[in-house]
């Protein structure tokens, strides 16, 4: 089996491995949509997931200002406050619930609410790179960056014949990326911001 070959079957695992882990409930398929649709109007909103960390600070309220993971079921724990949901929410819908939830606490309170961390988006990246493996999905990461972020390439890539696999609406997307053009200025659109669970395949 030639190298190129054998990265597209290892490409085509992980990405029908990713499809399924990923695969949206009958229950929960309409709620996705929803977020899916908001994200069109407002591209610049984070939507949170399970697992990314929340920085929340009450102003002059240090009791009322931490760090909170999201936990497995999509929702935070805060002082006096119960459980809140955060996945599937951006930080300003989060922010909004716990400024309504402190006034029982605190006089007119002023709060922000920011990503730390995100842990819940991921893309993958696999073979001639230096690094290659899962790695967390920074906004507005481009596939040029993505190649500096692992480490560059081994002095074996084919940089003209990478390819970028994504999962849209249910269906999978190939996209070529020629990394020799990019750099010489040409064909430009196809260093694309990535998405969550794209896997770039470099032979």
């Amino acid at each position: 089996m030639g190298r190129l070959a054998r990265f597209f079957l290892i490409a085509g695992a992980l990405s029908g491995l990713i499809a399924c882990v990923s695969a949206p409930s009958p229950d929960s398929e309409m709620a996705a949509d929803s977020v899916s649709e908001k994200n069109e109007k407002n591209p610049e909103q984070y939507i949170i997931g399970k697992g990314d960390i929340l920085e929340v600070i009450t102003w002059k309220e240090p009791d009322f200002s931490r760090e909170v993971p999201v936990r497995i079921d999509g929702r935070i724990s805060f002082p006096l406050l119960d459980d809140i949901q955060a996945a599937g929410r951006t930080p300003g819908q989060v922010r909004d619930e716990i400024m309504i939830r402190l006034k029982d606490f605190v006089n007119h309170p002023v709060v922000s609410v920011a990503v730390k961390a995100s842990v819940s988006k991921r893309f993958y990246i696999i073979g001639e790179i230096a690094k290659p493996g899962e790695y967390p999905l920074i906004k507005h990461l481009t596939v040029v960056q993505a190649f500096a972020l692992a480490g560059g390439f081994t002095e074996w890539a084919s940089t003209k014949d990478i390819i970028l696999i994504r999962h849209e609406a249910g269906e999978e997307k190939v996209i070529s990326v020629n990394y020799k053009n990019i750099m010489k200025g040409e064909d430009l659109d196809s260093n694309v911001p990535l998405k969550a669970d794209d896997i770039i395949v470099i032979p």
